[in-house]
């Protein structure tokens, strides 16, 4: 076991206590806001272009100057969302040899809003034979009254590559924060990679003990998929006993794969822990 305890409850989605499909669909409700916003990325022989990019409801999706051949979208917050009772998606395709990196201008706020329904916010990644993508959003917030449950589903071909950094911060100043539920669900070449479920605020219990978060607010992951990542067989603690921290680096059971998991007083501390374990994956 390590000092971050899996962090949360990290359950097959078949043990009890996991959400069913059916769990995670939250009701329906009338003033919430519908919205998918779609990124497609291609190789046309000599760059990665962007054939695609469909804004919707808050997402609005902007092409960023890039150096070399891969494409980068920002993604800037149109309105306040996800507010209770939202359904928003992200699809983000990067086909074969297309090197693509998805960025956001500011953090995401969950907020109650006019329901105290959850909202669902679905991240779909798809990522060709030789293609990359980086997913570096800035942090999630949960503010208090929010409830929202989030889901990443990534489909990998075998030699694509992936960077997905996930960075939450359980309230703002001074606040408890929201009940957020996160799953990420990850295949490559068509075999299930990771399954992990993790849970945060009331009514979830021992979320804020010793053995899930002990006191800390900010909760990050960085997974690390590709040729290369399987050099490193030994989790790896860094800073171990900090009181300001600590994070895990660990291989994936289906190789080529490498996950950190850290935890963290403020936000500026969680993306030091996860960019020094970045560093540490790739022998830096």
């Amino acid at each position: 076991m390590t000092p971050i305890a899996q962090l949360a409850k990290h359950q097959p989605p078949n043990e009890p206590g996991a959400p069913t499909a059916g769990a995670e669909k939250a009701a329906e409700h009338p003033d919430g806001v519908r919205a998918t916003a779609r990124i497609h990325a291609a190789h046309n022989g000599r760059v990665t272009t962007l054939p695609r990019l469909r804004s919707d409801g808050p997402f609005h999706l902007r092409r960023m100057r890039t150096d070399g051949n891969a494409a980068t979208v920002g993604i800037i917050g149109a309105m306040s969302a996800p507010l209770g009772g939202d359904r928003l998606a992200l699809e983000v395709t990067a086909d074969d040899r297309a090197e693509l990196e998805v960025t956001s201008a500011a953090a995401t706020l969950a907020l109650r809003g006019p329901t105290t329904a959850a909202a669902t916010y679905d991240v779909r990644l798809t990522v060709g034979e030789h293609a990359s993508l980086r997913w570096l959003p800035q942090p999630l917030i949960s503010a208090a009254g929010s409830n929202l449950r989030q889901t990443y589903t990534v489909e990998l071909a075998a030699t694509a590559r992936l960077v997905l950094r996930e960075e939450q911060l359980l309230g703002r100043a001074d606040e408890e924060p929201g009940h957020l539920v996160s799953r990420i669900r990850v295949r490559r070449a068509g075999r299930t990679l990771l399954d992990q479920y993790t849970a945060y605020g009331s009514p979830e219990p021992g979320w804020d003990g010793p053995a899930v978060l002990n006191g800390h607010r900010a909760v990050g992951q960085l997974l690390l998929v590709g040729p290369g990542m399987d050099a490193r067989h030994d989790p790896v603690l860094l800073r171990e006993g900090s009181k300001d921290g600590s994070a895990v680096l660990v291989p994936l059971a289906g190789g080529s794969a490498l996950l950190a998991t850290a935890v963290a007083p403020t936000s500026s501390v969680l993306r030091e822990l996860l960019d020094e374990a970045h560093a540490h994956a790739l022998g830096k």
